[in-house]
């Protein structure tokens, strides 16, 4: 009943942010002509935008399989078809809990603890935060960001930072962080504390070293090639809407249009990111004088091509696999809990 309420309550509040940033987003703005403006568009153009789109997303699987290779061997279609599933759960489900959705779905694949999966997924995080850090890097030397970018961009990195730093000593010290939680927890449940000690030990074996040092090299060429695809995204997009020829776009807009609906993913909102991608995908837009109205069509636009053909292809892939929305949603219910996170096989 409690984890009922609680869920009830992620979801009130997920949507409450994202009616605030949708009202935030429409305020003052002619919605006759953003109609328009959609009915207008050259969606031929978002034709490479969904190439350059899953492209990224099954590099992002091969990139997955190199860290997951020491510990496991997986086919990259196997990790595409968890990576689309979780993808399609975080459009549905509150609490962005796709990704551990997606652990499990790659746990229960290859008769691995989720929590070992999960690690390696909080590894490929941390590569794509310093990625994007990169990213930022380049385009505030070349670009005026209003400062509560500039600031937001500080607190990424930060966490970043913070998480490598908690990898890192988990990894060196994982046996003195398992048995200090035996010593608090023991006096309360040792079932309780033996499983969470367990959960330590197996998320620890998936911080582990590539296989060849060329991997990572290909860790690399993969990162760089994965966000190249998600930029161009919106290059296509700027030219669907004619905004590059109307409004003199420099080559740096799509850019700092990344680096700023980025910021969408990590505030809590509604499934999907409704509301909060449009408002900062306009504020993006602002920044290079167009109006509200062309801001708002193409960040509608974009994001129905970003997010609705990736929960289609989720929902396809869960159906071959067994997955229901029902069954997606029970699951999402019993993920924290330890047994579930440790189990082994189908």
């Amino acid at each position: 009943m409690a984890r009922k309420i609680k869920q009830s309550l992620r979801l009130f509040v997920g949507l409450a942010i994202s009616v605030f940033f949708l009202y935030l987003a429409i305020k003052g703005v002619d919605l006759h002509q953003v109609g328009q403006a959609l009915l207008q568009a050259d969606y031929w153009w978002f034709v490479p935008a969904l190439a350059a789109l899953f492209g990224s997303h099954w590099l992002r699987a091969v990139r997955h399989k190199l860290l997951l290779d020491p510990v496991h061997r997986f086919r990259s279609g196997q990790l595409f078809s968890a990576l689309m599933i979780g993808y399609m759960a975080n459009d549905v489900l509150p609490a962005h809990l796709g990704e551990v959705l997606r652990a499990y779905i790659i746990g229960k694949k290859g008769r691995l603890p989720a929590s070992l999966a999960l690690a390696t997924i909080a590894v490929e995080r941390v590569i794509d935060v310093l990625t994007l850090i990169v990213i930022m890097g380049i385009t505030f030397v070349i670009f005026p960001f209003p400062s509560w970018v500039r600031t937001s961009g500080y607190l990424t990195f930060g966490f970043a930072l913070a998480l490598i730093v908690f990898l890192v000593a988990l990894r060196k010290y994982e046996s003195t962080v398992t048995r200090w939680v035996q010593r608090l927890l023991g006096p309360i449940s040792q079932k309780l504390a033996g499983k969470i000690a367990t959960l330590i030990r197996e998320f620890a074996r998936g911080v582990v070293p590539l296989r060849r040092r060329l991997d990572y090299l290909w860790l690399v060429v993969l990162s760089v090639l994965i966000w190249a695809g998600y930029v161009l995204v919106f290059v296509f997009g700027f030219q669907a809407f004619d905004l590059s020829r109307t409004y003199n776009l420099p080559w740096d807009a799509a850019l700092v249009t990344l680096v700023i609906t980025t910021i969408a993913v990590v505030v809590p909102s509604s499934p999907g990111y409704v509301g909060t991608y449009h408002w900062l995908c306009m504020k993006s837009l602002e920044l290079f004088g167009i109006p509200a109205s062309a801001s708002l069509s193409f960040a509608v636009a974009v994001h129905a091509i970003s997010f609705l053909p990736v929960a289609l292809v989720g929902f396809i892939f869960a159906g071959k696999e067994g997955y229901s929305l029902s069954k997606i949603s029970h699951t999402e219910e019993t993920l924290q809990e330890p047994e579930v996170q440790l189990q082994t096989s189908s």
